[in-house]
């Protein structure tokens, strides 16, 4: 099998439209569903920076994308863990059902990173705190949890997300250790691939997730 990632085109989204929603029945995401917008809104967003799609032998099979961290009550919560660095949120990263475990998500998820890291910022992203399995996948990758926060398209019963945090190196700490204190429930052992468990990953920083 043969993965190439390329910049999203115009002509991509009916295709992302499809994979997205048939999906999210067994990642949960998008969390809310059906959205109440058009998918293709949930898809391009107006601070996109980057975003890649991966093909397989010319079909597209998946997507990431790189943007801005528009919600003030994250942008806050990063700011105090992080100590004030520039970030960037990976958002929208999903893949088809039939090629979980392909290792199509870990392509375009470190595709993110090195762009983010290529200008000198700090990757973000954040988890649902219910999908536990996402955040120790992220966890064996390096991820920190940082803090956790309420973006405004969290729906009211759902508990605050994780909000995390790649340095640049594995191991080195984010900010103050005296600042993160979160609980972060355990389902899995951290010897999940990302592969695996890729289209349980949640990556939408206050982007509209």
């Amino acid at each position: 099998m043969t993965t190439t990632l390329r910049p999203r085109r115009p002509d991509d989204l009916p295709e992302l439209v499809r994979l997205l929603g048939e999906q999210q029945p067994s990642s949960g995401y998008p969390v809310r569903w059906p959205l109440p917008f058009p998918v293709e809104e949930f898809l391009v967003r107006d601070d996109e920076e980057r975003a890649w799609v991966a093909e397989v032998d010319g079909r597209v099979v998946g997507h990431a994308a790189v943007g801005q961290v528009r919600d003030l009550g994250v942008r806050e919560v990063l700011r105090g863990a992080t100590g004030g660095v520039g970030v960037a949120a990976i958002s929208v990263l999903f893949v088809a059902v039939d090629l979980v475990g392909r290792g199509v998500g870990g392509r375009l998820l470190d595709e993110a990173v090195a762009f983010i890291r290529g200008t000198g910022r700090l990757p973000v992203l954040d988890v649902v705190r219910t999908h536990g399995t996402a955040v120790e996948v992220y966890r064996h990758r390096g991820w920190q949890v940082v803090g956790e926060a309420r973006p405004a398209w969290l729906p009211a019963d759902r508990e605050p997300v994780l909000l995390m945090a790649l340095p640049e190196s594995v191991g080195s700490p984010i900010g103050s250790p005296d600042e993160v204190s979160v609980e972060v429930p355990v389902e899995v052992s951290v010897e999940v691939s990302v592969e695996r468990q890729e289209h349980h990953v949640q990556a939408d920083v206050a982007l509209g997730g």
